[in-house]
């Protein structure tokens, strides 16, 4: 089952569970469900982040000429993960979604290439899975300020947000946009 997000062409991927007494077993990845909304998917890496509490990583994006498509879900403990529309052209450009994931909860998000993506630890650790279908490219990876007033993510912290340096240096939006770093948006 899927459910479309306020930013277009995202969806939250939602799958069953089947916990008992030893844990719990889930399907967190089907390429049918992503066909079923019309998303032709091609995996070209996987990656796994794991992380404390109040680690917020985002907001990163691609600018690939094959576009950087994701597929994430929560492995372990619990994570708010966040995406913002930062294509140019988009029709929800600028929005922003959130959605709570848990490792034993059944839900996966599906972001389009051109979608700057985070997220924030809110249990003691978490560790996220990410699909991509363009492999990583480090010249073509970029970042916006996650505490960009401008965008205003509602990061839920318990305390002092843990942020890399890269991440903390990071260009506003309007900056991104000012210098003609934004991807375009692909209907």
């Amino acid at each position: 089952m899927s459910t479309a997000l306020e930013v277009a062409g995202a969806f939250v991927l939602s799958s069953p569970v089947w916990p008992d007494e030893r844990g719990f077993f889930r399907e967190w990845f089907q390429r049918s469900a992503l066909e079923e909304v019309g998303v032709e998917w091609t995996l070209a890496q996987a990656n796994l982040s794991m992380s404390a509490r109040d680690v917020v990583r985002g907001l990163h994006y691609s600018l690939a000429s094959e576009g950087q498509a994701k597929v994430v879900t929560c492995a372990y403990g619990t994570l708010v993960d966040v995406l913002v529309d930062v294509r140019e052209g988009s029709p929800s450009f600028g929005a922003v979604a959130t959605v709570e994931l848990a490792a034993d909860a059944g839900r996966a998000v599906y972001l389009p290439a051109g979608v700057a993506h985070g997220f924030c630890v809110t249990s003691e650790v978490a560790a996220l899975c990410y699909l991509l279908s363009s492999p990583y490219n480090a010249t073509m990876e970029l970042e916006i300020d996650p505490f960009d007033p401008a965008i205003a993510v509602a990061w839920p912290l318990d305390g002092p947000a843990r942020v890399s340096d890269k991440d903390r240096r990071a260009p506003s939006l309007s900056a991104r946009r000012a210098a003609g770093e934004l991807p375009r948006y692909r209907a």
